[in-house]
């Protein structure tokens, strides 16, 4: 087989796993309507929310998945038959082949005991560790709560933080920005209005919707440039220009960790986040433990609620934990992905620096990467299988600066804060 042949056919087998992840779109076969909504609200926050197996059922899926499952299937056999058992870029998209198919028996189970164990495979648990011995997530959370609780509080906010934007005049200012960030101007920047959206902002296929009706302050349109657009939208176009390996430009759950915490990242890098934010992330992952320990959504809703947050507010982040499950079964757990992420992809940077390997770190940016690949990605890219990211951050075109800073954090983790406090304490 020619360089040529070989590459036609990594081609070919890319583009049907993009072809057949098409119909699958994770978020909408898990909403709730607004009869949910309102329901809720109608009972005073007393009565769970209507949602049983049987509403699942009448928001059925694009594909069958008995059909879509052995598609899949039959993509990991060929990409064996014709790239061989120990290809690596084979064993990238037979991995993601693995992952599509549990994608779809998660969603054939919403609304059972199933659909948790399934999410857990996916995106993981709050009771995982980093490594053998180490803290879990929630213990993570339990961490930055405790250390958010000290600096949170409103003196910290300044004019930054004023909603002064409406949705429209948001989408214009973005729009503005990622123009500028995004210099071809033969790519179409799209950041939309949509009513469909849990969240403020969201970076779909090819562009940027904002919810309807929300206010945005200077900082929260900092937040989403960076987040959605340099990141999201960004690391999108990146695997749209590959020329071979086609299915980086869509992202399997595995790549979803990577990509989010990779754009919170971004938010630390460019000094974008603010402790709100970063406690509103936290309490993700407390509120997806209660729902693991058992605790149902009202429960959850009442937790956000002594948060401090509006009933609105507390209502779409209790949601979030139980979308896809029933509002007394276990959580959907697709939010630890952004502390988990971040985590993962930090020390990865710090480690990749220490040893030498700077040219790995902008391969992050090369498409909808994970994290496991970019050693395998790396070669792709000495070989002219995979070409670098066409859009990157300063922070990681130039990785001077970035490089110094791992460098003190490689020493400063070393160090006993514990005892530096004994020793600070007269000057604290």
């Amino acid at each position: 087989m020619t360089n040529n042949q070989y590459h036609q056919t990594i081609r070919v087998l890319s583009d049907r796993i993009v072809n057949a992840q098409r119909p699958i779109r994770i978020l909408d076969a898990l909403k709730w309507d607004v009869e949910i909504h309102d329901h809720f609200f109608k009972n005073n926050f007393k009565e769970l929310p209507r949602v049983t197996p049987d509403y699942y059922e009448k928001n059925p899926l694009r594909f069958d998945p008995e059909v879509k499952i052995e598609e899949f299937n039959d993509i990991e056999r060929d990409i064996r038959r014709e790239l061989g058992q120990f290809s690596s870029v084979g064993g990238i998209m037979q991995r993601i082949c693995r992952e599509y198919v549990t994608v779809v028996s998660m969603l054939r189970a919403r609304g059972t005991p199933q659909f948790t164990k399934y999410s857990r495979q996916l995106y993981g648990s709050s009771e995982d560790a980093f490594y053998a011995g180490a803290p879990t997530l929630q213990d993570l959370a339990v961490v930055l709560s405790n250390t958010l609780s000290f600096i949170r509080d409103k003196s910290h906010r300044s004019k930054e933080d004023e909603k002064c934007y409406t949705a429209e005049e948001t989408v214009e200012k973005l729009r503005k920005k990622l123009i500028k960030y995004f210099f071809d101007k033969k790519v179409p920047v799209q950041v939309v209005l949509s009513d469909g959206i849990i969240a403020d902002a969201a970076a779909g296929a090819e562009c940027i919707k904002i919810r309807s009706g929300a206010k945005f302050s200077r900082r929260d349109l900092r937040v989403m440039e960076v987040h959605e657009g340099w990141v999201h939208l960004g690391t999108t176009l990146n695997g749209l220009t590959q020329p071979i390996c086609t299915f980086l430009s869509k992202g399997p759950p595995s790549s979803t960790i990577t990509q989010e915490g990779l754009a919170i990242i971004m938010e630390i890098f460019t000094f974008s986040s603010h402790p709100a934010r970063m406690q509103g992330l936290t309490d993700r992952i407390s509120a997806i433990h209660m729902a693991e320990q058992g605790a149902n959504f009202i429960e959850v809703f009442n937790f956000f609620r002594e948060q401090g947050f509006s009933a609105e507010d507390a209502y779409v982040r209790a949601s979030r934990v139980f979308r896809g499950s029933t509002p007394a079964g276990g959580p959907f757990t697709k939010d630890l992905v952004y502390n988990k992420g971040f985590i993962l992809i930090y020390n990865y940077i710090r480690l990749a620096i220490q040893r030498g390997l700077l040219s790995r770190i902008p391969l992050l940016f090369l498409g909808k990467t994970t994290l496991e690949d970019l050693h395998v990605l790396g070669d792709l890219v000495e070989e002219g299988i995979v070409i670098p990211p066409k859009y990157l951050p300063s922070q990681f075109k130039d990785l001077g600066a970035l490089s110094s800073w791992m460098c003190y954090s490689l020493f400063l983790n070393q160090l006993d804060l514990k005892r530096l406090a004994v020793e600070y304490k007269d000057i604290l």
